[in-house]
């Protein structure tokens, strides 16, 4: 009887995975019927409005009053809503990612898509050797490895599937076909891109994701736990760390930034400081959300909130 239970939950869980799916694609596709300008604003409406609904803006809302104790409550609300909107952007803008990067260096005039850094770009292209380049949930931040791809970087992408199953193969199979080679984010994706350093190529991570056994830091004067992947591997293999960001800019436009090489911290004896090489990864993504707020995904539980009132609660 208990095992005949545990299969009807796990069929009615699989089949509410399949249900979400299927809305989430059907209004995706819905998107697809107009122009991608049109597209991508209706989105932003549209999540505004039901973003504000979730019990996860109660955390967004939460978040940005620690974050930004300075600031009033419509100012917290405003950013708040400005960050709905942003998440709805980013799933409309998969469904235009191939026209929307249209950075062509021989252009006069910019286009949808500019790219600071380009210097940087060709260097690493041109010289190869291992590099890790590292960003955080910002604007469109899907950008930054298409523009890897674009100008002919061999890096290798670590991401974090979607729980939803259907909509991860989905989301696998549309990125793999524009970023490049992708590693999904599991116990053993470490070893596949210590692989990728070792063979002298590159490799492409986001540190801005709640880590519950991870390295002790501050981020935006709040402890936090950070990933000590990126800081082990420039340990292992003392390659090159380059920020990146994507910037949202007026008139559904963007900004790709990739920066010079940080300097990592190293204790007395000459060692890389992972502790120290954390906090320089917090410290540089708090500086980009500190620039603009309103592009940075405050759904997320990066401070571990709702974990600390279950155990406190």
């Amino acid at each position: 009887m208990k095992l005949f239970i545990t299969r009807i939950v796990l069929a009615l869980r699989n089949f509410q995975q399949w249900l979400v799916a299927q809305v989430m694609f059907g209004f995706l596709n819905f998107l697809k019927l107009f122009p991608a300008d049109g597209a991508i604003r209706f989105a932003d409406r549209t999540m505004r409005r039901l973003g504000r609904l979730t019990s996860r803006h109660r955390l967004m809302l939460t978040n940005l009053r620690n974050a930004f104790p300075e600031k009033s409550e419509a100012e917290i609300e405003e950013i708040a809503l400005a960050s709905w909107g942003n998440m709805g952007r980013l799933a409309a803008e998969y469904v235009f990612l191939d026209q929307l990067f249209d950075y062509d260096p021989d252009k006069s005039e910019p286009g949808r898509v500019e790219v600071s850094g380009v210097p940087i770009f060709l260097d690493l292209r041109d010289n190869p050797r291992p590099f890790i380049v590292f960003t955080g949930h910002t604007a469109n931040f899907e950008l930054l490895p298409v523009a890897g791809a674009a100008f002919g970087l061999n890096v290798t992408v670590l991401f974090r599937p979607p729980n939803n199953p259907y909509v991860a193969k989905k989301v696998f199979d549309f990125r793999s076909a524009r970023m490049g080679k992708l590693v999904p984010s599991h116990a053993g994706s470490s070893f596949a891109l210590a692989r990728q350093l070792e063979a002298g190529q590159g490799v492409g991570v986001l540190v801005d994701q709640k880590f519950r056994k991870g390295l002790k830091g501050t981020f935006f004067g709040r402890d936090v736990k950070t990933n000590p992947l990126l800081p082990k591997l420039v340990r292992q293999f003392d390659c090159e760390v380059y920020p990146a960001r994507c910037i949202r800019l007026p008139g559904n436009r963007y900004r790709l930034e990739i920066e010079p090489r940080l300097k990592m911290p190293r204790d007395a004896k000459g060692n890389l400081d992972l502790p120290a090489a954390a906090q320089l990864l917090n410290d540089k993504v708090e500086s980009w959300v500190r620039e603009y707020p309103e592009q940075w995904l405050w759904y997320h539980d990066r401070w571990q909130i709702k974990q600390t009132r279950l155990r406190t609660g």
